[in-house]
């Protein structure tokens, strides 16, 4: 049941714990004796109800439960006005604040509909409690108009008779139509969380059996057969796509550049694509400085940046030299591969010509870092440990991560190579290739050290692209699938489980059901949602999703809460994808941080220690005029004001829905119901605090 706003109730019934602590009363007068006082009720034993209660023990204990209520108000009032304070700098203290959060094209859609659901919501809570303080609060609108019909008045009342047609209503037209809304989102739920169930059993059975991709013929850089050591390394091209990466640039050419292969087998490719000339001389820089120590790489910019990062991909495919090469590595400028990356994954491409791709898993430098990060590492590691994983052993197949992944160049120019026409360039190579007939390894033991997103910014753009693009690339890949000559089950299994659960359906419900229904279930009870659907399948879920990340079992409430506030997001993303919106096409590169673990930071000052005597060999290899340029860009940086603090931001969508779930909350107190209460009380909290934007990095 909800809480009682009874405070003698709840005091009394802490005082029969053992709460408080004995006080002892002395009295003035002195023909009272010493009384001990275990808590509020304790003055009245058994054997003093028949002597009677003294007046003065009846004003002390009166004290103390006016000093424990007022210390609860109190401390209800502190966080309340430490609430208020936190609204008022977000709302007042905005200095330099865009309105890019909401431009979003046409998803200002979804913020009307929740504003309707909003204002509905406190015009109908105006009505209930209104019959609440007359004693009309009834559950079921045919009792209720029957108990209120009986009711007599003497002159007609206005109030009484909305009252009784709200009921009527409700009962007839509105409660039918959610609950045939719901009972569709609760089906959907279901299968997803079988899909769920399936995918956790097969990683079980994987771990159970110790399955891993094996490499024909055994590895050649660990077997001791004669025959493997003579195994010649193929032709590696590693490709470094970056777009204004001030932050992360020379980390992941400095990891790249130390990868353990032939030097005359391996060619490095930097895609630069930033806009700001400086940033442009810095990459160049640091370029130049690794090929002085011999490192075969180049530098590549473009003049006309179209088509992001699968525009970048595609020219610098067209180059001549490529054709020389058989495999193609790919790392986004956040990441940091192992010196013996090569060596763990081109090897299984060796005598098995239908395989197109190797992907290796990610590792996050700075999982710790926040509360975001750990609740986005629960998810990846779900992804990686048990989506990836388990698609790769049995399907043969999965998505393209969009690096830290090997391609066989013939796949991807069998496959109609990178295409500009949706925001998931990985993914839909990765279809492509699927429905050519490629097959794909998904090595979990291989790890590469990235960056996870550390502002709420950050974590919403990348997913709303992560989540808008496939459905653009469903649009446009659903033609194709179906007249494929992949074998039925592959598009079975294209179609209903890797686009429309894992992608559409997903979202959908997860919004719909726990952000919309709900909530107006409190207003309609005669549509109420069962109690395993609001708590015991969605934590049964989450403890599926936190086993891959066994040290996150604290955060599994808030992980819960989490995914169901970054629904409005994702649900947004997917109606803009899907309809083809303006902000389907947009895309922001992902802001980091530049962070590094440990042993990265003492192998860059160890190398930092051993190239600081080769920098004037670093000056004479370069030309005059490239020296000239880069200290000038260098003066002019240092001369420059510095730029201001970016400052938090505030998001509508989800205050929107804050106050929706807060003011349900309040309709459910008045009708006692139970766990509904609590739920949405904490996911309107939730809602409230992502709104505010205090998850994550706090910037000004």
């Amino acid at each position: 049941m909800a809480p009682r706003l009874d405070f003698s109730v709840l005091m009394g019934k802490e005082s029969k714990r053992g709460g408080g602590t004995p006080v002892v009363v002395k009295m003035e007068n002195p023909n009272y004796s010493l009384v001990e006082i275990d808590g509020p009720d304790a003055a009245f034993g058994p054997g003093d109800k028949s002597r009677g209660k003294n007046a003065k023990q009846v004003k002390w204990v009166l004290l103390l439960k006016a000093h424990r209520a007022v210390g609860c108000v109190a401390w209800l009032a502190g966080l309340f006005w430490a609430l208020l304070g936190t609204i008022k700098k977000r709302l007042f203290f905005r200095e330099g604040v865009t309105v890019a959060t909401e431009k979003l094209g046409k998803g200002k859609l979804v913020l009307r509909v929740i504003r309707v659901f909003l204002v509905t919501s406190l015009v109908i809570l105006g009505f209930e409690v209104a019959a609440y303080l007359k004693g009309w609060h009834y559950l079921e609108a045919s009792a209720a108009a029957e108990y209120l019909h009986r009711i007599p008045m003497a002159a007609p009342n206005l109030l009484h008779m909305f009252y009784v047609a709200w009921l009527n209503f409700r009962a007839d037209y509105i409660a039918p139509t959610i609950m045939g809304l719901s009972n569709f989102c609760v089906a959907l739920f279901l299968v997803q969380s079988v899909d769920r169930l399936v995918l956790c059993v097969g990683c079980l059975w994987i771990k159970f059996r110790g399955i891993k991709p094996e490499i024909r013929g055994g590895d050649p850089f660990k077997s001791p057969d004669i025959e493997a050591l003579d195994y010649k390394c193929p032709m590696v091209l590693v490709q470094i796509p970056m777009c204004n990466e001030r932050e992360v640039y020379d980390q992941s050419i400095s990891a790249v550049c130390q990868l353990d292969w032939p030097k005359d087998r391996i060619l490095i490719q930097v895609l630069d694509d930033s806009s700001e000339e400086e940033i442009q001389w810095l990459i160049r820089g640091e370029v130049d400085k690794w090929r002085q120590k011999g490192v075969n790489i180049i530098y590549r910019h473009r003049l006309l940046r179209t088509g992001y990062k699968a525009g970048n991909l595609n020219s610098a495919m067209g180059c001549d030299y490529v054709k020389d090469y058989e495999f193609v590595a790919i790392f986004d400028a956040d990441f940091q591969p192992n010196p013996d990356y090569l060596k763990l994954t081109v090897p299984h491409f060796k005598d098995n010509p239908e395989l197109g791709l190797v992907q290796a898993r990610w590792s996050f430098v700075n999982k710790d870092e926040n509360l975001l990060t750990r609740l986005q590492n629960i998810n990846l590691c779900f992804h990686f440990e048990v989506e990836q994983q388990v698609n790769g052993v049995f399907m043969n197949f999965f998505g393209f991560n969009g690096t830290a992944g090997v391609w066989r160049i013939k796949a991807l120019e069998e496959s109609g190579g990178w295409l500009e026409r949706t925001t998931v360039e990985d993914m839909d190579i990765a279809v492509r290739a699927h429905l050519n007939g490629w097959k794909f390894i998904f090595l979990n033991d291989v790890k590469v050290l990235c960056e996870l997103p550390e502002s709420y910014e950050a974590y919403r753009k990348q997913q709303h692209r992560w989540h808008s693009g496939p459905m653009q690339l469903f649009r446009l890949c659903l033609p194709a699938i179906i007249t494929s000559k992949i074998a039925l089950w592959k598009k079975a299994n294209l179609i209903f489980l890797f686009f429309l659960l894992r992608k559409l359906i997903l979202p959908f419900y997860s919004f719909t059901l726990f952000c919309i229904i709900l909530p107006l279930t409190m207003f309609v009870p005669e549509a109420e949602l069962p109690l395993w659907v609001i708590c015991y399948v969605p934590i049964v879920m989450s403890f599926m999703n936190i086993v891959p990340a066994p040290k996150s079992f604290p955060f599994i409430v808030p992980y819960l809460l989490f995914e169901n506030t970054m629904s409005v997001t994702k649900f947004n993303a997917m109606v803009s994808g899907l309809f083809q919106l303006g902000s389907s096409y947009e895309w922001v590169v992902t802001k980091k941080a530049g962070r590094s673990s440990e042993s990265d930071l003492l192998a860059a000052a160890e190398r930092e220690s051993k190239t600081s005597t080769i920098q004037p060999q670093l000056h004479r290899g370069s030309s005059e005029s490239e020296i000239g340029q880069l200290s000038l860009l260098k003066e002019k940086a240092e001369a420059a004001p510095k730029p201001k603090k970016k400052v938090n931001k505030l998001y509508r969508k989800e205050l929107a829905l804050a106050f929706l779930l807060l003011t349900a909350s309040v309709r459910s107190l008045l009708s006692a119901q139970g766990v509904h209460f609590y739920f949405l009380l904490f996911q309107g909290v939730t809602f409230l605090l992502v709104g505010l934007d205090l998850i994550g990095e706090q910037m000004s």
